[in-house]
């Protein structure tokens, strides 16, 4: 069950229901529900819709595999789309499993990361351990696709099509070329191919584009596109004023196209929806502070600081800002703070080097 508090990040669209559904639900029981990742974020929802996104293209898979280990490694917990319906209680958990991740590794001879993606897009039985015995045969079957050149993605893309994942025990698949593609999966003797997703209706339709434009938004975004991600992400806001995200994401477009007092705007917007959105203090506190206004870059430093007490970034900034203003004995306090915080990274050793020239300041002027 969601523990209220709990924060979701969704990365990709929701193939089984429109999010603004999904978001009801968590809300109803005192979470929230929202499109990417910010520091608040606990779990990360991946939406099987990615899955279609990528096509055939490696580089998509292996992108998404990219993005699943940093979250993992960020201490989120990643959740499958079935796992969420889990979680909310809308979805009977499977039969009773006993067998971890290690064992159906080692009886399967499916490779770790492989396992880990396949039950992210729901591909098992089970979203995580423990698995069952069904899951350990899927397990075999998916390892002797991968053995004859499919990838983890054709497979997730395809199981669904069949009906419920747990009937592929009984049945044969087998990776084939056919129509140009390399590694299409096959039913018994390769008369029909798996292709599509199974998706669950939880109530009526709400399509009204959002989540293609939000994914377009964010594309053109990463391909560097400012201006076109920025009215893209207004064309989303127009749809659903609230999301906090897409006013944040928009501003950061808006300031990398140079468009500095719509990037101010639109941050201000942000923190107006959601007051707890620590980057968006922060990012508005860098724009006002390359603007040259001082005063309003250290309160909203500040509020960062604040609101979440291990975010080693502004205290950095927040440092530099007072060194630069004159103010060395605040500056080599937060400078010591962010060490606590931080002590591997470049920015670590330059805090460093600012504590000691503070230090020999002071020696100097008390001299």
């Amino acid at each position: 069950m969601i523990v209220p508090g709990t924060v979701i990040g969704t990365v990709g669209a929701l193939a089984a229901f429109p999010l603004r559904l999904a978001q009801r639900e968590v809300e109803r029981r005192h979470a929230e529900l929202r499109r990417g990742i910010t520091r608040r974020t606990s779990h990360v929802l991946f939406g099987r819709t990615l899955l279609a996104r990528v096509g055939l293209a490696k580089a998509g898979e292996a992108e998404i595999a990219r993005r699943a280990r940093a979250e993992r490694a960020a201490g989120r917990t990643l959740v499958s789309e079935n796992g969420f319906l889990r979680l909310l209680g809308l979805m009977k958990a499977p039969e009773a499993s006993s067998l971890s991740r290690q064992s159906l590794i080692d009886q399967s001879g499916l490779a770790a990361d492989d396992l880990d993606l396949l039950s992210l897009f729901d591909a098992f039985e089970h979203d995580g351990e423990p698995y069952s015995f069904r899951d350990l045969i899927l397990a075999r079957k998916y390892a002797g696709l991968i053995a004859g050149g499919a990838s983890w993605g054709a497979i997730a893309r395809s199981v669904h099509r069949s009906g419920p994942v747990a009937s592929l025990t009984a049945k044969s698949l087998a990776v084939g070329s056919r129509h140009g593609r390399s590694d299409a999966i096959y039913l018994d003797g390769g008369d029909s191919e798996l292709d599509g997703q199974l998706l669950f209706d939880l109530g009526a339709p709400e399509d009204d584009g959002l989540e293609e434009l939000f994914a377009e938004a964010e594309g053109a975004e990463e391909q560097g596109r400012h201006d076109d991600a920025a009215a893209l992400y207004q064309h989303c806001l127009a749809i659903d004023p609230k999301d906090a995200i897409a006013a944040f994401n928009r501003a950061n477009c808006l300031r990398g196209a140079g468009r500095v007092a719509e990037a101010a705007h639109d941050y201000a917007r942000a923190i107006k929806l959601d007051p707890g959105f620590v980057e968006a203090w922060f990012n508005l506190a860098g724009l006002m502070s390359d603007e040259g206004k001082v005063a309003s870059a250290r309160r909203h430093l500040q509020k960062a600081i604040l609101l979440d007490k291990a975010y080693a970034d502004p205290v950095f900034n927040l440092a530099r800002l007072e060194f630069d203003a004159g103010n060395m004995a605040e500056a080599r306090r937060l400078w010591t703070r962010y060490l606590e915080l931080d002590a591997e990274s470049e920015w670590a050793r330059t805090a460093q080097k600012g504590i000691q020239f503070v230090d020999l300041h002071m020696a100097r002027t008390a001299g």
